[in-house]
């Protein structure tokens, strides 16, 4: 479970870009309300959308913080409930996958993960929810679609953390050599936790890749 959860300072950064940075954009809304009220009846909307959305948000992280299950649960489903595929819902549902997955409520944690890798607009928000999803899955033993999801091409950003995720699911398929090339790869590519993958290579026999 810790190792699903090692990627947090990537979802910390993803919520202060979208705190300094993000909007939120409904387009049916937008057409209807340009239609009857014009322009400047779209930008106060828009304008208390994104307070109320920052609003209940904070709300969310508040009940987080405090590791307040139930509140959060509520919290991020008013989040989903009003904001749905915007950013605010997609990290509402990260969030409260973590939750159920803490909860062992298994199905619901992969069932927000697959809706986030679905629905993301932004590739950081799928690659995310997928890696998550990868070691849920691995620590349930769905070797095969783990596999599959990991081979998945990535970002610069990602690349060393689903690199070291390749090597556990290698090394629980028994292919061992594999396993040590990813571990490998994890390190040269800048995964987070080097001192974590050279432990796991010392445990195989193989030293890290050279320079």
């Amino acid at each position: 479970m810790a190792e699903y959860l090692s990627d947090e300072e990537q979802v910390e950064a993803l919520k202060r870009w979208w705190k300094e940075n993000g909007k939120s954009v409904i387009g049916g809304v937008a057409l209807g309300l340009l239609i009857v009220g014009g322009w400047q009846g779209w930008q106060r909307y828009t304008a208390g959308k994104a307070e109320r959305g920052s609003a209940y948000f904070e709300q969310f992280q508040q009940a987080v913080r405090l590791n307040d299950a139930a509140a959060a649960k509520q919290e991020g489903e008013r989040l989903l409930g009003e904001f749905g595929e915007g950013t605010y819902g997609m990290l509402a549902a990260l969030e409260l996958a973590r939750i159920a997955y803490e909860e062992a409520d298994f199905a619901n944690a992969q069932g927000r993960l697959r809706w986030v890798m679905s629905k993301a607009d932004d590739p950081a928000l799928e690659q995310l929810s997928r890696l998550r999803l990868v070691r849920m899955l691995l620590d349930q033993g769905e070797l095969d679609e783990a596999a599959d999801l990991s081979a998945r091409p990535v970002s610069d950003a990602f690349a060393g953390e689903y690199a070291a995720v390749r090597g556990d699911v290698a090394l629980a398929k028994g292919d061992i050599d594999g396993a040590r090339r990813a571990y490998r790869d994890a390190l040269r590519q800048g995964a987070h936790d080097q001192a974590l993958i050279r432990m796991k290579l010392t445990e195989l026999g193989a030293g890290p890749p050279a320079g």
